[in-house]
């Protein structure tokens, strides 16, 4: 009997030490656009942990994180929506949703999934446990019943989602209080092909991008009655046209305390645009076409990577004086720049010579390197805690 009784006891001590455990708040996953795979890393020790296979077409894909940034949502572009446990490394549950995606969001409350899709249009909902489909909310506008594409779908507070619907000029405001018949408010003639979007930090202020014309689309939440508000025409210059090599992603402005910062469509130039005013103020001239823009969380530098032929270069700028602080040569094809959660480095994707370059922000020193297949998109799960991400 007393041995009977001992072995359990002597068992606990091995089970208990050969897990090993680790929290998620220093964790992130890279894209590998060209094999369909993900890299998840660790910014604490700067490392790669594992990699994950088999999530389908990732030429233009993003992600999202569970609150408790256990689970990664990845949208790839064939329209499949793939779970991911971060901690285990593995695919828990994916699915083909629509033909074509171009990206999705998470609720306030953790619970539902949003997927904004081009082929079919529309915004479909989701169960975030189990990927089941709570509703459909198709992309249809015009007396044909025409179907548009979804883009620059966000998450808002109150348990609500904004969309811009491409080809029909319009914005919707989601809301999904009741998950399985959410209710839809349309802004109608928002301006001409709304084609990408951003929710600025605190939730308060939608802007969509406009293909078809200058300027932007402002919504603001607060007030959504008042309508939708055209701002900033002087994103182009009829005068000065240029070729656009890349649009600027607007989830990529920059904004630092009473300033947003926007890529010029095809110019050399940052706009600075005043929040309280919504007018232009300053012009900032940089090295190439601006894609996306990064605010260091202290809100004295943001950084700037760009389009063809200047894709090697990422410049680094003072908010402070609006001056730019210097230019690094960091590779072939820098898509995407993602800083740590406070921000005492920044990781960025170099696509062409596949690897991924960190850099001290304040020495603006390289700090490490890392092999990654064609990497595009960096997302760290600080992102879980942020409206937007």
């Amino acid at each position: 009997m007393f041995r009977f009784l001992l072995i359990p006891f002597l068992l606990f001590p091995l089970l208990t030490f050969a897990v090993e455990l680790r929290g998620t708040g220093d964790l992130g996953v890279v894209i590998e656009r060209a094999t369909g795979s993900i890299l998840i890393i660790e910014t604490t020790h700067k490392k790669i942990i594992s990699k994950v296979e088999g999530l389908g077409d990732l030429s233009h894909a993003s992600v999202v994180f569970s609150r408790d940034e256990r689970f990664a949502y990845v949208f790839g572009r064939d329209g499949g929506l793939t779970k991911v446990d971060i901690l285990e490394s593995k695919i828990v549950n994916r699915i083909m949703q629509s033909g074509n995606s171009i990206g999705g969001a998470i609720s306030q409350d953790g619970k539902i999934i949003a997927v904004s899709n081009y082929t079919p249009g529309g915004v479909k909902l989701f169960d975030s446990e189990t990927l089941e489909q709570l509703a459909e909310i198709p992309a249809i506008y015009g007396e044909q019943n025409q179907t548009s594409k979804t883009v620059g779908l966000v998450d808002a507070p109150n348990q609500k989602f904004v969309t811009s619907v491409f080809e029909a000029n319009e914005i919707w405001l989601i809301d999904a209080k009741e998950s399985k018949n959410p209710k839809v408010q349309k802004f109608k003639n928002v301006g001409k092909l709304p084609y990408d979007a951003l929710i600025s930090n605190e939730g308060r202020y939608y802007i969509a991008g406009l293909f078809g014309e200058d300027g932007l689309a402002l919504l603001d939440l607060w007030y959504p009655e008042q309508g939708v508000q055209k701002i900033v025409s002087t994103l182009k210059k009829e005068d000065e046209k240029l070729p656009i090599f890349k649009m600027p992603h607007l989830e990529g402005f920059g904004v630092a305390g009473d300033y947003i910062f926007v890529p010029a469509v095809g110019r050399h130039e940052i706009l600075v645009i005043d929040k309280k005013t919504w007018q232009e103020i300053k012009r900032i001239p940089v090295s190439g076409q601006p894609i996306f823009i990064r605010v260091r969380p202290d809100q004295r530098q943001m950084w700037v990577n760009f389009a063809l032929p200047n894709n090697e270069k990422v410049q680094v700028l003072d908010i402070e004086t609006l001056q730019i602080i210097k230019t690094l040569e960091v590779g072939k094809a820098v898509l995407h720049l993602e800083f740590t959660p406070r921000g005492e480095e920044i990781w960025l994707s170099v696509r062409d010579e596949n690897k991924l370059v960190v850099y001290n922000t304040e020495t603006l020193l390289e700090t490490a390197t890392l092999p990654a297949d064609k990497p595009s998109g960096i997302f760290l799960t600080v992102r879980a805690h942020y409206i937007g991400l």
